[in-house]
């Protein structure tokens, strides 16, 4: 079937109000493609004119913004659950890393010159802590997403939610490792001068926290509808 111009006219400025997962958003568009050809289908074989058929169609299928409203609040919902299960994976499995190589090359610390004050001990507890919070806030978020949906609450919210609880938990993680360095350059500059394979391990957490932050904007931006 040939496909007609009013028709692609509609997907194509859907196309262009839809932003998320490229997998996703290819299949919700050929999903309203095919659900227009369907319907102008039908009203040709009902003796429409082609055009007047494709019109008509897309008149009952609904106007853009409130289509691309609907699918982007799924396509929202899609990358905050993907992000979370992200968090959930890679914040502890970087952290964990990290100290098996520290552990490796470097074994236990050296004793600072003086006891470290209180609030170095707990700007480095709560650094190890961060990246396990920041993981069981998403896991918690991806349950109560779960319970939520169960009960009717809509894809926007859960995905407005999913967003909030990603910056929230990859902000956490990373105040936490730049904290910690931070009174470490304070304290002893000379302790940040590690190995090179612990240089290393240092720049690829930061490079994942980095790469995590940009997929927690994204939440907020794919769930902004």
């Amino acid at each position: 079937m040939a496909r007609a111009s009013l028709i692609d006219d509609y997907v194509t400025a859907l196309d262009r109000r839809l932003r998320g997962p490229a997998a996703l958003k290819d299949d919700l568009l050929a999903e309203a493609r095919d659900s227009l050809d369907d319907a102008a289908d039908a009203h040709r074989s009902r003796g429409l004119p082609d055009t007047d058929a494709q019109r008509r169609a897309v008149t009952e299928f609904g106007p853009v913004t409130t289509v691309a409203r609907d699918y982007q609040s799924v396509l929202g919902l899609a990358h905050g659950t993907r992000t979370l299960r992200t968090v959930i994976l890679v914040l502890p499995l970087a952290h964990l890393l990290w100290e098996l190589n520290r552990r490796f090359w470097i074994g236990a610390w050296d004793p600072f010159a003086a006891p470290p004050p209180d609030w170095y001990l707990l700007v480095a507890r709560a650094n190890d802590a961060a990246s396990w919070v920041a993981a069981g806030a998403a896991l918690l978020a991806l349950l109560t997403g779960r319970a939520l949906a169960r009960r009717g609450v809509g894809a926007t919210t859960l995905a407005r939610l999913a967003g909030a609880v990603a910056v929230v938990a990859v902000g956490a993680a990373t105040t936490g490792n730049l904290s910690i360095m931070a009174a470490t350059a304070h304290l002893d500059p000379s302790r940040l001068l590690m190995p090179p394979p612990v240089l290393a391990a240092s720049l690829v957490s930061l490079l994942v926290l980095a790469r995590l932050a940009v997929l927690a904007r994204r939440c907020v931006v794919f769930s902004s509808v």
